[in-house]
Protein backbone atom coordinates (compact mmCIF):
# COMPACT_ATOMS: atom_id res chain seq x y z
CA UNK A 1 0.00 0.00 0.00
CA UNK A 2 2.54 2.23 0.79
CA UNK A 3 4.65 1.76 -2.36
CA UNK A 4 1.52 2.61 -4.59
CA UNK A 5 1.04 5.78 -3.02
CA UNK A 6 4.78 6.63 -3.54
CA UNK A 7 4.36 5.64 -7.27
CA UNK A 8 1.15 7.64 -7.77
CA UNK A 9 2.96 10.73 -5.72
CA UNK A 10 5.85 10.71 -8.18
CA UNK A 11 3.56 10.69 -11.41
CA UNK A 12 1.83 13.36 -10.18
CA UNK A 13 5.03 15.13 -9.15
CA UNK A 14 6.24 14.76 -12.87
CA UNK A 15 3.26 15.98 -14.77
CA UNK A 16 3.27 18.98 -12.20
CA UNK A 17 6.89 19.32 -12.92
CA UNK A 18 6.11 19.20 -17.07
CA UNK A 19 3.40 21.85 -16.71
CA UNK A 20 5.51 24.29 -15.41
CA UNK A 21 8.07 23.55 -17.81
CA UNK A 22 5.68 24.08 -20.74
CA UNK A 23 4.22 27.05 -18.89
CA UNK A 24 7.74 28.62 -18.83
CA UNK A 25 8.78 27.72 -22.43
CA UNK A 26 5.25 29.14 -24.11
CA UNK A 27 6.06 32.79 -21.76
CA UNK A 28 9.38 32.32 -22.84
CA UNK A 29 8.82 32.53 -26.47
CA UNK A 30 6.26 35.16 -26.01
CA UNK A 31 7.88 37.67 -24.11
CA UNK A 32 11.46 37.84 -25.98
CA UNK A 33 10.75 37.53 -29.38
CA UNK A 34 13.44 36.77 -31.52
CA UNK A 35 15.24 39.25 -33.02
CA UNK A 36 14.37 40.64 -36.32
CA UNK A 37 16.43 39.89 -40.02
CA UNK A 38 16.92 41.90 -42.20
CA UNK A 39 18.47 39.37 -44.27
CA UNK A 40 16.66 39.24 -48.00
CA UNK A 41 16.44 36.31 -50.16
CA UNK A 42 18.47 35.70 -53.17
CA UNK A 43 15.77 35.26 -55.43
CA UNK A 44 15.17 39.23 -54.15
CA UNK A 45 18.42 40.55 -55.01
CA UNK A 46 20.13 38.40 -58.12
CA UNK A 47 19.14 37.13 -61.21
CA UNK A 48 20.11 33.60 -63.01
CA UNK A 49 21.45 33.42 -66.23
CA UNK A 50 18.70 32.40 -68.87
CA UNK A 51 16.01 33.02 -66.81
CA UNK A 52 14.91 36.63 -68.31
CA UNK A 53 12.26 38.58 -70.43
CA UNK A 54 12.97 39.23 -74.18
CA UNK A 55 11.14 42.58 -75.90
CA UNK A 56 8.67 42.17 -78.36
CA UNK A 57 7.97 44.91 -81.13
CA UNK A 58 5.19 45.30 -83.78
CA UNK A 59 3.41 47.86 -86.51
CA UNK A 60 0.19 47.47 -86.96
CA UNK A 61 -3.50 49.14 -87.13
CA UNK A 62 -6.04 50.28 -85.12
CA UNK A 63 -9.22 50.39 -86.16
CA UNK A 64 -13.44 51.65 -85.16
CA UNK A 65 -12.14 54.17 -83.44
CA UNK A 66 -14.97 57.56 -82.92
CA UNK A 67 -13.52 60.46 -85.18
CA UNK A 68 -10.18 60.55 -82.93
CA UNK A 69 -7.51 58.75 -85.32
CA UNK A 70 -4.92 60.00 -87.57
CA UNK A 71 -5.41 62.58 -90.13
CA UNK A 72 -4.30 60.73 -93.36
CA UNK A 73 -3.12 64.26 -94.56
CA UNK A 74 -0.69 64.60 -92.18
CA UNK A 75 0.02 60.45 -91.65
CA UNK A 76 1.34 59.48 -94.87
CA UNK A 77 2.49 55.88 -93.26
CA UNK A 78 -1.11 55.31 -92.16
CA UNK A 79 -2.66 55.88 -95.59
CA UNK A 80 0.04 53.48 -96.92
CA UNK A 81 -0.69 51.04 -94.56
CA UNK A 82 -4.13 51.28 -94.65
CA UNK A 83 -4.00 51.03 -99.00
CA UNK A 84 -1.72 47.83 -98.19
CA UNK A 85 -3.80 46.19 -95.80
CA UNK A 86 -7.05 46.37 -97.88
CA UNK A 87 -4.96 45.13 -101.42
CA UNK A 88 -4.12 41.60 -98.85
CA UNK A 89 -7.86 41.40 -98.01
CA UNK A 90 -8.54 41.74 -102.24
CA UNK A 91 -9.86 45.39 -101.81
CA UNK A 92 -8.00 47.75 -104.28
CA UNK A 93 -7.80 51.55 -103.18
CA UNK A 94 -4.63 52.52 -104.79
CA UNK A 95 -5.80 56.14 -106.71
CA UNK A 96 -8.60 56.68 -104.46
CA UNK A 97 -8.88 59.39 -102.26
CA UNK A 98 -9.65 57.89 -98.77
CA UNK A 99 -10.55 60.34 -96.06
CA UNK A 100 -11.24 58.35 -92.71
CA UNK A 101 -10.66 59.68 -89.15
CA UNK A 102 -11.11 56.08 -87.51
CA UNK A 103 -7.73 54.67 -88.54
CA UNK A 104 -4.99 55.30 -86.50
CA UNK A 105 -1.36 54.02 -86.67
CA UNK A 106 0.39 52.58 -83.51
CA UNK A 107 3.10 50.48 -81.93
CA UNK A 108 2.66 47.32 -80.02
CA UNK A 109 5.06 46.77 -77.47
CA UNK A 110 5.23 43.33 -75.40
CA UNK A 111 7.46 41.39 -73.02
CA UNK A 112 7.92 37.75 -73.61
CA UNK A 113 8.86 35.59 -70.31
CA UNK A 114 10.83 33.36 -69.91
CA UNK A 115 10.29 29.67 -70.52
CA UNK A 116 7.29 31.03 -72.34
CA UNK A 117 5.28 28.00 -74.52
CA UNK A 118 3.46 28.08 -77.40
CA UNK A 119 0.25 29.13 -77.51
CA UNK A 120 0.07 31.14 -74.26
CA UNK A 121 -0.65 34.36 -74.43
CA UNK A 122 0.88 38.00 -73.09
CA UNK A 123 -0.33 41.07 -72.85
CA UNK A 124 0.91 44.23 -75.40
CA UNK A 125 1.13 47.64 -75.05
CA UNK A 126 -0.57 49.88 -78.06
CA UNK A 127 0.75 53.48 -78.11
CA UNK A 128 -0.39 56.03 -81.44
CA UNK A 129 2.48 56.67 -83.72
CA UNK A 130 0.33 59.38 -85.53
CA UNK A 131 -2.03 62.35 -85.08
CA UNK A 132 -4.21 60.57 -83.44
CA UNK A 133 -6.15 62.06 -80.15
CA UNK A 134 -7.45 58.65 -79.12
CA UNK A 135 -7.52 55.53 -78.80
CA UNK A 136 -10.30 54.54 -76.85
CA UNK A 137 -13.31 52.23 -78.58
CA UNK A 138 -10.64 50.97 -80.84
CA UNK A 139 -9.38 47.32 -81.92
CA UNK A 140 -6.15 46.02 -82.91
CA UNK A 141 -5.70 43.89 -86.20
CA UNK A 142 -3.52 41.12 -86.63
CA UNK A 143 -0.33 42.93 -85.82
CA UNK A 144 3.21 40.52 -85.78
CA UNK A 145 5.72 41.04 -83.12
CA UNK A 146 9.50 40.93 -83.60
CA UNK A 147 12.07 40.14 -81.69
CA UNK A 148 15.67 41.74 -81.76
CA UNK A 149 16.94 38.95 -84.04
CA UNK A 150 13.89 40.12 -86.75
CA UNK A 151 11.46 36.44 -85.79
CA UNK A 152 8.35 37.26 -85.34
CA UNK A 153 7.63 35.31 -81.95
CA UNK A 154 3.66 36.74 -80.94
CA UNK A 155 1.21 37.74 -82.98
CA UNK A 156 -1.48 40.34 -81.18
CA UNK A 157 -4.95 41.45 -81.63
CA UNK A 158 -7.91 42.80 -79.94
CA UNK A 159 -9.49 45.26 -78.26
CA UNK A 160 -7.65 48.50 -77.08
CA UNK A 161 -8.31 49.54 -73.07
CA UNK A 162 -7.39 52.91 -72.25
CA UNK A 163 -7.74 54.25 -68.97
CA UNK A 164 -7.52 57.97 -69.71
CA UNK A 165 -10.31 60.22 -71.82
CA UNK A 166 -10.35 63.55 -73.59
CA UNK A 167 -13.05 65.65 -73.46
CA UNK A 168 -13.00 68.85 -75.85
CA UNK A 169 -15.59 72.35 -76.53
CA UNK A 170 -14.91 75.71 -77.72
CA UNK A 171 -13.65 77.31 -74.55
CA UNK A 172 -12.06 74.16 -72.74
CA UNK A 173 -10.55 70.68 -72.77
CA UNK A 174 -10.66 68.38 -70.12
CA UNK A 175 -7.83 65.26 -70.53
CA UNK A 176 -7.82 62.35 -67.77
CA UNK A 177 -4.63 60.10 -68.16
CA UNK A 178 -3.30 59.64 -71.87
CA UNK A 179 -5.82 58.68 -73.99
CA UNK A 180 -3.28 57.73 -77.28
CA UNK A 181 -1.68 54.78 -75.20
CA UNK A 182 -3.43 51.48 -73.86
CA UNK A 183 -2.92 47.82 -73.10
CA UNK A 184 -4.67 44.56 -74.31
CA UNK A 185 -4.90 41.92 -71.00
CA UNK A 186 -3.93 38.51 -73.04
CA UNK A 187 -4.10 40.15 -76.34
CA UNK A 188 -0.89 38.23 -77.67
CA UNK A 189 -0.20 34.44 -78.87
CA UNK A 190 2.78 33.17 -78.52
CA UNK A 191 3.80 31.39 -81.72
CA UNK A 192 7.99 30.66 -81.55
CA UNK A 193 9.91 29.43 -78.33
CA UNK A 194 12.74 30.60 -77.26
CA UNK A 195 15.19 27.23 -77.09
CA UNK A 196 17.03 26.90 -73.44
CA UNK A 197 17.75 23.68 -71.96
CA UNK A 198 18.03 24.69 -68.33
CA UNK A 199 18.23 21.58 -66.89
CA UNK A 200 21.54 20.91 -69.18
CA UNK A 201 23.65 23.41 -67.60
CA UNK A 202 26.77 22.56 -65.55
CA UNK A 203 27.13 25.50 -64.43
CA UNK A 204 24.51 28.56 -63.23
CA UNK A 205 25.64 32.52 -62.79
CA UNK A 206 23.60 34.46 -60.78
CA UNK A 207 23.81 38.17 -61.77
CA UNK A 208 23.81 40.81 -58.69
CA UNK A 209 21.17 43.21 -59.19
CA UNK A 210 23.17 45.77 -57.43
CA UNK A 211 26.86 44.78 -57.93
CA UNK A 212 29.40 44.25 -54.90
CA UNK A 213 32.01 42.24 -53.55
CA UNK A 214 30.79 41.77 -50.23
CA UNK A 215 27.00 40.79 -51.12
CA UNK A 216 28.84 38.48 -53.71
CA UNK A 217 31.07 36.49 -51.32
CA UNK A 218 27.85 36.32 -48.84
CA UNK A 219 25.99 34.48 -51.53
CA UNK A 220 28.64 32.32 -52.32
CA UNK A 221 29.42 31.52 -48.47
CA UNK A 222 25.72 30.72 -48.32
CA UNK A 223 25.12 28.41 -51.02
CA UNK A 224 28.60 26.51 -49.76
CA UNK A 225 26.76 26.11 -46.47
CA UNK A 226 23.49 24.95 -48.20
CA UNK A 227 25.38 22.31 -50.37
CA UNK A 228 28.72 21.15 -47.57
CA UNK A 229 30.54 21.67 -50.72
CA UNK A 230 32.53 24.56 -52.07
CA UNK A 231 30.30 25.05 -55.68
CA UNK A 232 30.15 28.62 -55.70
CA UNK A 233 32.25 31.46 -56.10
CA UNK A 234 31.92 35.21 -57.11
CA UNK A 235 33.87 36.04 -60.51
CA UNK A 236 33.72 39.50 -60.44
CA UNK A 237 31.07 41.93 -58.00
CA UNK A 238 28.08 41.21 -60.16
CA UNK A 239 28.85 37.26 -60.26
CA UNK A 240 28.39 34.39 -58.38
CA UNK A 241 29.30 31.00 -60.61
CA UNK A 242 27.51 27.90 -59.46
CA UNK A 243 28.69 24.33 -60.34
CA UNK A 244 26.04 21.73 -60.23
CA UNK A 245 26.30 19.40 -57.96
CA UNK A 246 26.60 15.35 -60.04
CA UNK A 247 23.45 13.89 -60.34
CA UNK A 248 21.65 16.93 -59.06
CA UNK A 249 18.76 18.25 -60.17
CA UNK A 250 19.46 22.02 -61.71
CA UNK A 251 15.55 22.94 -61.08
CA UNK A 252 14.75 22.12 -57.84
CA UNK A 253 18.84 23.17 -56.78
CA UNK A 254 18.05 26.97 -58.08
CA UNK A 255 14.43 26.43 -56.05
CA UNK A 256 16.27 25.95 -53.11
CA UNK A 257 19.18 28.49 -53.53
CA UNK A 258 17.36 31.12 -54.28
CA UNK A 259 15.58 30.37 -50.87
CA UNK A 260 18.90 31.26 -49.21
CA UNK A 261 18.63 34.62 -47.35
CA UNK A 262 21.48 36.87 -47.41
CA UNK A 263 22.02 40.21 -45.66
CA UNK A 264 23.10 42.57 -48.88
CA UNK A 265 25.50 45.08 -48.26
CA UNK A 266 25.39 48.66 -49.62
CA UNK A 267 28.14 51.97 -50.32
CA UNK A 268 27.53 54.82 -48.43
CA UNK A 269 25.84 57.03 -50.48
CA UNK A 270 23.85 59.77 -51.06
CA UNK A 271 21.36 60.57 -53.78
CA UNK A 272 20.47 63.91 -54.55
CA UNK A 273 17.46 65.05 -56.92
CA UNK A 274 17.73 68.49 -57.67
CA UNK A 275 14.98 69.25 -59.82
CA UNK A 276 12.52 67.72 -57.12
CA UNK A 277 14.51 68.69 -54.09
CA UNK A 278 14.40 64.81 -52.77
CA UNK A 279 17.18 63.39 -50.91
CA UNK A 280 17.83 60.06 -49.98
CA UNK A 281 20.39 58.92 -47.71
CA UNK A 282 22.02 55.47 -46.82
CA UNK A 283 22.25 53.71 -43.59
CA UNK A 284 26.30 53.50 -43.85
CA UNK A 285 26.70 57.47 -44.62
CA UNK A 286 28.83 58.82 -42.31
CA UNK A 287 30.08 62.15 -40.99
CA UNK A 288 33.50 63.62 -39.43
CA UNK A 289 33.08 66.90 -36.68
CA UNK A 290 32.05 69.92 -38.56
CA UNK A 291 30.20 73.01 -37.77
CA UNK A 292 27.94 74.12 -40.30
CA UNK A 293 26.14 77.25 -40.50
CA UNK A 294 23.48 78.18 -43.24
CA UNK A 295 21.83 81.54 -43.59
CA UNK A 296 20.24 83.09 -47.00
CA UNK A 297 20.07 86.49 -48.15
CA UNK A 298 16.62 88.19 -48.65
CA UNK A 299 15.37 90.98 -50.48
CA UNK A 300 11.83 91.95 -50.69
CA UNK A 301 10.87 94.83 -52.87
CA UNK A 302 7.29 96.20 -52.83
CA UNK A 303 5.42 98.67 -54.75
CA UNK A 304 2.64 100.33 -53.49
CA UNK A 305 2.14 103.48 -55.75
CA UNK A 306 -0.26 106.49 -54.54
CA UNK A 307 -2.16 108.74 -56.56
CA UNK A 308 -1.94 112.35 -55.88
CA UNK A 309 -4.66 114.82 -56.73
CA UNK A 310 -5.03 118.69 -56.62
CA UNK A 311 -7.96 120.12 -54.06
CA UNK A 312 -11.37 120.21 -55.16
CA UNK A 313 -12.03 123.24 -57.39
CA UNK A 314 -8.60 124.10 -58.09
CA UNK A 315 -7.32 125.72 -61.35
CA UNK A 316 -3.85 124.49 -60.76
CA UNK A 317 -1.92 121.20 -60.22
CA UNK A 318 -3.22 117.93 -61.91
CA UNK A 319 -3.60 113.91 -60.61
CA UNK A 320 -0.30 112.29 -60.72
CA UNK A 321 0.85 108.85 -59.45
CA UNK A 322 3.81 109.14 -56.83
CA UNK A 323 5.93 105.18 -56.33
CA UNK A 324 6.17 104.23 -53.21
CA UNK A 325 8.98 101.43 -52.59
CA UNK A 326 9.47 99.64 -49.59
CA UNK A 327 12.88 97.09 -49.64
CA UNK A 328 13.06 95.11 -47.12
CA UNK A 329 16.25 93.00 -46.63
CA UNK A 330 16.64 90.15 -44.33
CA UNK A 331 20.00 88.47 -43.79
CA UNK A 332 19.47 85.40 -41.39
CA UNK A 333 21.31 87.39 -38.58
CA UNK A 334 19.47 85.00 -35.77
CA UNK A 335 21.11 82.03 -37.22
CA UNK A 336 24.90 80.26 -35.23
CA UNK A 337 26.80 77.28 -36.36
CA UNK A 338 25.65 74.15 -35.53
CA UNK A 339 27.71 71.26 -34.68
CA UNK A 340 27.70 68.12 -36.32
CA UNK A 341 29.64 65.24 -34.39
CA UNK A 342 31.76 62.75 -36.18
CA UNK A 343 31.01 58.68 -36.89
CA UNK A 344 26.96 59.74 -36.51
CA UNK A 345 24.40 57.07 -36.98
CA UNK A 346 21.97 57.86 -39.70
CA UNK A 347 19.08 59.36 -37.02
CA UNK A 348 21.57 61.58 -35.55
CA UNK A 349 22.51 62.69 -39.02
CA UNK A 350 18.91 63.88 -40.30
CA UNK A 351 18.37 65.22 -36.51
CA UNK A 352 21.38 67.36 -36.55
CA UNK A 353 20.42 68.66 -40.17
CA UNK A 354 17.32 69.09 -39.13
CA UNK A 355 17.81 70.96 -35.90
CA UNK A 356 19.15 74.01 -38.51
CA UNK A 357 15.69 74.39 -39.34
CA UNK A 358 16.68 74.53 -43.11
CA UNK A 359 14.43 73.04 -45.97
CA UNK A 360 15.14 70.14 -48.62
CA UNK A 361 16.93 72.82 -51.10
CA UNK A 362 19.34 74.53 -48.45
CA UNK A 363 20.53 70.38 -47.53
CA UNK A 364 21.55 70.00 -50.75
CA UNK A 365 23.45 72.46 -50.68
CA UNK A 366 24.80 71.86 -47.35
CA UNK A 367 25.30 68.07 -48.09
CA UNK A 368 27.57 68.96 -51.43
CA UNK A 369 29.68 71.62 -49.17
CA UNK A 370 30.21 69.12 -46.51
CA UNK A 371 31.55 66.48 -49.36
CA UNK A 372 33.88 69.33 -50.48
CA UNK A 373 35.40 70.00 -47.09
CA UNK A 374 36.11 66.40 -47.03
CA UNK A 375 33.80 65.76 -43.84
CA UNK A 376 31.33 63.44 -45.93
CA UNK A 377 32.18 60.13 -45.91
CA UNK A 378 29.61 58.79 -48.67
CA UNK A 379 29.31 59.01 -52.57
CA UNK A 380 26.97 61.90 -53.44
CA UNK A 381 24.52 60.53 -56.67
CA UNK A 382 23.34 63.51 -58.54
CA UNK A 383 20.34 62.62 -60.58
Amino acid sequence: MTSHRRRFSLRRLAAVALSVLTACAVLTGTLVPAPASAASRIKDIADFEGVRDNLLVGYGIVVGLDGSGDDLGDAPFTRESLVSMLERLGVNTRGIDIDSENVAAVMVTAELPPFSRQGSRIDVAVSALGTAESLLGGTLLVTPLLGADGEVYAVGQGQVQVGGFKAQGQAETVTKGVPTSGRIPNGAIIEREIPFELRDLNQVKLALRNPDFTTARRIAQAVNAYLGTPAAAPTDPGTVQVSVPPNTDVVNLLTDIEQLRVEPDQLARVVIDEATGIIVIGDNVRVSRVAIAQGSLTIRVTETPQVSQPAPFSETGQTAIVPRTDIEVDEDEDRRLGIVEGGVSLQELVDGLNALGIGPRDMISILQAIKAAGALQAEIEVM
